[in-house]
């Protein structure tokens, strides 16, 4: 199960404290706001996309929107989002549930810079219900996470 997983990947970094579950649903940026009690911008949303047939996690503030020509000048490929039936095999989480740990190995973490607006942040933890509560610094520490520049304003 993805949420022993990331369990067990945070108790492993020091951060058994952070995981937080919900008795509801934390599947979009506005039910985990809701769940957790803040801004959708404090979200971590976890976009999973395929640049030359690899597989990319992308963390990006809740409301930020991807800047294609950023992403393309970045990346030097247009960025397509993993099918939802492929999420799983590709990143290994749901739909409503990616998050930017336990990924398999060889899954590059990217998070932009549009996340340096809130601090701490919350990207899912594996499941629709579920998330982390971390530190930018956590985030990165925990991702090996490699800062750009690749999305729009969050008011856009």
């Amino acid at each position: 199960m993805r949420v022993a997983a990331v369990r067990d990947f945070l108790t492993r970094h020091g951060l058994e404290n952070a995981y937080l579950e919900f008795d509801v649903s934390s599947a979009t940026v506005d039910l985990a706001a809701q769940a957790v009690g803040c801004e959708p911008g404090r979200i971590a949303k976890s976009l999973s996309i395929s640049v030359n047939d690899a597989p990319l996690v992308l963390v990006v503030m809740g409301t930020a929107r991807l800047d294609n020509r950023k992403f393309k000048d970045a990346f030097h490929a247009k960025a397509r989002f993993i099918k939802p039936e492929d999420l799983e095999a590709q990143v290994g989480h749901p739909m409503g549930g990616v998050c930017p740990f336990a990924l398999p190995e060889g899954v590059p973490v990217y998070l932009d810079k549009s996340l340096q607006q809130f601090d701490p942040v919350y990207p899912a933890a594996g499941a629709p219900n579920n998330a982390a509560r971390l530190t930018l610094a956590e985030l990165e520490r925990v991702t090996g996470g490699v800062w750009v520049d690749v999305c729009k304003n969050g008011e856009d």
